[in-house]
């Protein structure tokens, strides 16, 4: 396997951490990230003045002489496979997918195989210059299985440091469709008396509260107001369904990233997401607000009837703003369709 040799001096003022002043200063066409950093000195890949440094807390002056070995990236263990993709984007340094429900993003003890990173490595082939040392797509960002919608993957060093530290500051636009049962209005009292929940000019509902796994269910989130992690998303009505309104298409759109985040919030609104198996429930629908075809189509649809419909950020290595859209997917538009059929009254 071939390597690569970065050279570069400490510069006046450096961070008292080796680890520290080596991230602050190594040039930026290397795309070294910092966890990539920390790796390469755990391993004996940097000296200092000639002399190799494995303790990541050293201390290291200005002026002191940085060397690192960086080896050619190895290919991933896990295996490419031959899967249709709705490529959107792509160039060199990353590619944007419009994922189907009841794909996998990355592979687990559960789902090994037919995942987007195996088929993306199948994709890209040779096209990948190496994440973390391997020749892997950088995954920065999720959507569950039976989501569909667009995400972005890095294909280079670079790409994923930057597209990560945009996720980090929760600068990427992020909006979702979803249908949820029920219709978060302003003018709901109910809603309007759950904690966690407000509303802002145009009706927009807010929603902030913190996250955590669930005690006593590991796959599932729960809603907290202590401890756990920071969670707001907002949400907004696009159409109501219903004489009188029973369900709605709403638009989401994320200040936060976290697991399961549009489902959890909005069950704990009480409009939980048709078809959610893990949060939304079944809920009976009064017969005489929607068709027969309607009420069976929500009580039969599949999956949670969540999209990722628009994704925006700033292109990592060349600067340019880059936003994109998704179309609904065949089954929530047709969802969407019957849903709107008007009751014939008698």
């Amino acid at each position: 396997m071939g390597s690569r040799q970065i050279e570069f001096i400490i510069a006046e003022d450096p961070p008292k951490r080796l680890d520290k002043a080596v991230s602050r200063d190594v040039p930026a066409e290397a795309t070294l990230s910092r966890t990539r950093l920390a790796r390469l000195i755990e391993a004996g890949s940097l000296s200092v003045d000639g002399a190799v440094v494995q303790d990541a807390k050293a201390r290291v002056a200005e002026g002191a002489v940085i060397s690192i070995t960086v080896e050619e990236a190895e290919d991933s263990h896990i295996g490419p496979e031959d899967i249709a993709l709705d490529v959107i984007f792509e160039d060199d340094d990353l590619i944007v997918i419009n994922k189907p429900s009841g794909m996998v993003v990355h592979p687990a003890p559960g789902t090994p195989s037919g995942t987007l990173v195996n088929a993306l490595l199948h994709h890209c082939g040779d096209n990948l210059s190496g994440v973390g040392g391997v020749k892997r797509p950088g995954i920065v960002h999720r959507i569950d299985k039976e989501t569909s919608g667009l995400l972005v993957v890095a294909k280079s060093d670079a790409a994923h440091q930057g597209l990560a530290q945009q996720f980090e500051k929760h600068t990427v636009e992020r909006y979702y469709r979803a249908i949820c049962y029920g219709v978060p209005d302003a003018n709901d009292p109910r809603l309007r008396g759950v904690k966690g929940t407000s509303f802002e000019p145009g009706n927009i509902l807010k929603l902030t509260t913190q996250l955590a796994r669930h005690k006593h269910d590991r796959q599932r989130q729960a809603v907290l107001f202590q401890g756990g992690r920071h969670a707001v998303t907002r949400a907004r009505i696009v159409e109501p369904f219903g004489n009188p309104p029973v369900a709605a298409l709403i638009e989401c759109w994320l200040e936060t990233g976290r697991t399961h985040q549009i489902r959890v919030h909005m069950t704990h609104a009480g409009h939980g997401l048709v078809g959610d198996p893990t949060y939304g429930g079944k809920r009976k629908l009064a017969a005489k607000s929607l068709t027969p075809a309607a009420i069976a189509a929500v009580q039969n649809f599949p999956r949670q009837a969540l999209h990722a419909a628009v994704l925006g950020f700033v292109h990592p290595v060349t600067g340019e703003d880059l936003r994109f859209e998704a179309p609904l997917p065949e089954d929530m538009a047709s969802l969407i369709l019957t849903l709107s059929q008007p009751v014939v009254k008698a």
